[in-house]
């Protein structure tokens, strides 16, 4: 079953409550998503998993640790998704990115898949996946669901504000994807916005209406 993270920490409450103001502008905005998913990627990388190396310092020979096997993806959900992937490649620049796009079909309003470009070797790495928000959990599932149908196993994902309704779907439709949270609201309104959330992540980051 799942496991759901929710970020208690200091800083990162903090500067959630900067990006939750109205008056906060994109450039504010982006800078503080991005310094948000530099500290939660952080925390969800505390249990990565680490193999022994034989290093040599200035001094002498030791046994170092290093991360085992081939390490990081990210997965940024597009487009809001791209603001969290420059503070998540501040904590782990040798990580590789891969972009997934879904735009959500007027009549059945279920996602569709518009782009897919993911690292060769994606199958082998522990995959992050990110987006800000995390409303009705559409998007977010069919994302990965289409990394799994890839030969994806290890996959995590992560978003700053999540709902209730959200972290369900989620649970039932990938119940072996832990989840991290920066934090959890009340419940989506009528239009399907996160209730007291942000508004809309992508068009605060990039400047559009």
């Amino acid at each position: 079953m799942s496991k759901i993270f929710i970020m208690d920490h200091p800083l990162i409450q903090h500067k959630i409550g900067i990006i939750r103001r109205k008056e906060t502008g994109s450039k504010e905005f982006r800078e503080m998503i991005s310094e948000i998913a530099m500290l939660m990627c952080y925390e969800a990388t505390r249990d990565l998993k680490l193999s022994s190396v034989e290093i040599e310092t200035p001094i002498c020979k030791m046994t170092a640790m290093e991360l085992q096997g081939k390490k990081m993806a990210i997965v940024p959900i597009l487009r809001a998704g791209l603001g969290m992937v420059e503070g998540m490649l501040t904590m782990v620049p040798a990580a590789k990115v891969g972009h997934i796009g879904l735009y959500r079909d007027p009549d059945t309003l279920e996602p569709v898949e518009y782009y897919c470009k993911l690292p060769e070797d994606c199958a082998e790495r522990d995959v992050f996946v990110v987006d800000p928000m995390l409303a009705t959990g559409g998007s977010s599932s069919a994302a990965i669901r289409l990394l799994k149908e890839k030969g994806v196993r290890n996959i995590r994902f992560m978003c700053i504000i999540a709902a209730p309704e959200g972290v369900e779907r989620m649970k039932v439709d990938h119940p072996e994807v832990d989840i991290y949270v920066g934090a959890l609201d009340e419940h989506l309104n009528d239009h399907g916005y996160i209730v007291p959330g942000l508004g809309d992540a992508g068009d605060r980051i990039f400047g559009t209406k």
